[in-house]
């Protein structure tokens, strides 16, 4: 078994079709590193976690990593009438071959104690089995379902009963039962309560070996990562941070401020070379009338004065194309939001109010009022109504009793968790030309989608990409009442940021469904927490 623990990636490179997603990338990382993938959408950070899985291979470029390497599948590789148990004695298979080989050396080394070959397994075997826990690893693959909400769930309980939440957090468990020397995560905390990312970022913070994450939950980020590795192509590549999320936040802000003043004052001095160049020789007076008696001092001063300015230029000349030839970019304008997310109501009634609705085995909401500019922000863990409920709001879900009421003329839009096209080779473009008024924002000027994705088919963008899609069609004639159903999943961290500086200018009523720890924490405005399909408290 290869005794390699680190992980090393040297000049990756990648295409699908003529689009290159990942050209001449390097990464490292020794054991006790936590590197948190960040970037926008779009710029490779899943690719490159399957490159370094070795789930796909690279054009070109090499990648080490341990015989141990766990990544977590979005699907399961598992067959449908699999069992619970099935996943959980597999993710304990190599521990506990482990444990008995280890006994099994022990013997040996009693019989042959003095048996070189013998003591160098004993000790990788001990070595191997202190960092996997294998004492303790039954008892352990009982606290780890625990801490993911699986431990009330049937061991025998076939994978085709779960849901797609289930399997994600089951399929997370077994990588935390096993330990591999290198784990690999995309969107870990996908589909996860406030208690179940917390015992997450615990586990990960006491694993030894290498952990490799893409996330867009900025808080498990600060909490988990050692090291910030930003995938941005503007940069030629990937930079590297040290420290947490909230490290990297200051230094990309000093980064970008530095950058911004080195371009413009390399500009500046290329500027004045030029002019420089072009007219210095010109501007120097060398026709000044001679002095009666003077001739011949004349002609040596300007002789001097000629030669001076001849080396002036000259010199000027020999930095100007330095200057040229080594210049930096421009730094790119960051994709910034810019649209209204709302329209105005101009009542002071309620927007929407629900009363005495139900969905059975879903929702009871005795009663419910969306005040025309509400600013709502609703809790609870998975499985407590919260998607139900906007769906109800949108009109999207019809109760199995109860009222709800829409003021008269009121537009509601939702964005949904998961957005499905029903014209998957239509391009962002061209559906925002069929939903956008002639007086809407253009799409170029949103804010929310790169210049190299408007003409993509919708069907081969990412998810994060499709998201704001969906919400660009939303916003092309901006409801007065916007229903977000987690907002912040799958977008970058950067427009993230942007969407929820905009959350507070809507003229309207905009209510929030979201795990997202972070939102949560900068919210200002009330809050609404289910449990179990009911307001709790």
């Amino acid at each position: 078994m290869s005794q390699i623990s680190y992980l090393h990636a040297v000049d990756l490179v990648k295409s699908y079709g003529d689009r290159r997603v990942l050209d001449g990338v390097s990464l490292s990382a020794s054991p006790g590193r936590r590197i948190g993938l960040v970037g926008e959408n779009g710029v490779g950070k899943s690719t490159l976690l399957r490159l370094l899985a070795g789930v796909e291979e690279p054009d070109s470029g090499t990648v080490e990593r341990p015989a141990e390497c766990g990544f977590l599948w979005q699907e399961m590789p598992f067959a449908p009438a699999a069992t619970v148990r099935d996943v959980v004695d597999d993710a304990l298979a190599d521990i506990r071959a482990a444990k008995a080989r280890l006994e099994e050396l022990a013997e040996l080394l009693a019989k042959r104690p003095d048996d070189p070959d013998v003591l160098a397994e004993y000790g990788d075997a001990l070595d191997w089995a202190q960092d996997h826990d294998v004492w303790d690893a039954d008892r352990r693959a009982e606290l780890v379902l625990d801490g993911l909400g699986l431990a009330s769930v049937d061991t025998g309980r076939r994978l085709d009963a779960f849901s797609g939440g289930q399997r994600s957090r089951l399929a997370l468990a077994a990588l935390l039962i096993r330990r591999p020397r290198a784990l690999l995560l995309d969107e870990p905390t996908n589909h996860l309560d406030d208690d179940a990312v917390a015992f997450v970022e615990r586990e990960l913070t006491a694993l030894p070996g290498v952990v490799v994450v893409a996330s867009h939950d900025r808080v498990f980020l600060d909490e988990v990562c050692t090291d910030i590795v930003d995938l941005d192509p503007a940069r030629g590549g990937v930079t590297r941070y040290g420290g947490a999320y909230s490290d990297y936040l200051v230094a990309k802000r000093a980064e970008r401020a530095r950058w911004e003043q080195r371009y413009v004052a390399e500009q500046t001095e290329i500027g004045e070379l030029r002019v420089s160049v072009d007219f210095t020789a010109r501007e120097v007076n060398h026709a000044r009338p001679m002095k009666d008696n003077n001739k011949m001092s004349y002609g040596m001063i300007g002789d001097r004065v000629q030669s001076q300015v001849s080396r002036r230029v000259r010199n000027a000349r020999h930095r100007l194309d330095e200057l040229v030839r080594t210049q930096i970019a421009e730094p790119p304008e960051p994709l910034r939001f810019n649209a209204a997310l709302t329209g105005e109501l101009p009542s002071d009634r309620p927007a929407l109010s629900l009363r005495e609705v139900r969905v059975d085995g879903r929702l009871e909401i005795g009663a419910l009022d969306v005040p025309s500019s509400a600013r709502l922000m609703v809790t609870g863990p998975n499985g407590s109504g919260k998607s139900t409920l906007l769906t109800v709001l949108a009109g999207r879900l019809t109760p199995d009793a109860g009222e709800v009421w829409r003021g008269r003329g009121v537009r509601v839009g939702l964005l949904e968790q998961d957005v499905v096209f029903p014209e998957p080779r239509a391009t962002a473009r061209t559906l925002y030309a069929k939903a956008a008024p002639a007086a809407a924002v253009p799409l170029t000027q949103l804010g929310l989608l790169p210049a190299r994705d408007l003409d993509r088919p919708v069907g081969a963008l990412s998810v994060g990409q499709r998201r704001r899609v969906a919400l660009a069609l939303l916003i092309a004639r901006p409801p007065q009442v916007l229903l977000l159903d987690e907002p912040t999943n799958h977008l970058s961290l950067s427009l993230a940021e942007e969407l929820e500086d905009a959350l507070g200018a809507a003229p309207g009523a905009v209510v929030v469904a979201s795990h997202d720890r972070w939102l949560r924490r900068a919210w200002d405005g009330p809050e609404l927490a289910l449990a179990d399909g009911r307001i709790a408290g």
